[in-house]
């Protein structure tokens, strides 16, 4: 597994095409084998738009600069003041040569 760089900044978390609210994130990706991209890291909202998308199903990231990353948070529980969460970027990533390193 190789670490590529980091993908960072802004967009609005959305499920089932409903906005839920804005957010900013920063993901690490990794090449775990050729053509094949993971990522993983923080997304930061505001408490109540967090809480109300942590544990949903079909949430996308539609990004700032046009991308729609699917993610899904890892963790099972949120303090209801928390404002950061865990997730893993299951598509939408860039490919190996996008990453700013």
């Amino acid at each position: 597994m190789r670490h590529l760089g980091v993908l960072r900044g802004g967009g609005v978390l959305e499920c089932n095409g409903a906005p839920i609210g804005r957010a900013e994130f920063e993901f690490d990706g990794y090449l775990v084998r050729p053509g094949e991209i993971a990522a993983s890291g923080e997304v930061h909202m505001d408490a109540a738009s967090l809480a109300d998308a942590f544990g949903r199903n079909d949430l996308i990231l539609r990004t700032d600069d046009g991308r729609a990353l699917s993610i899904r948070f890892s963790g099972k529980r949120l303090a209801p003041e928390s404002g950061v969460a865990h997730a893993d970027v299951r598509d939408g990533l860039p490919g190996e040569k996008q990453w700013r390193r």
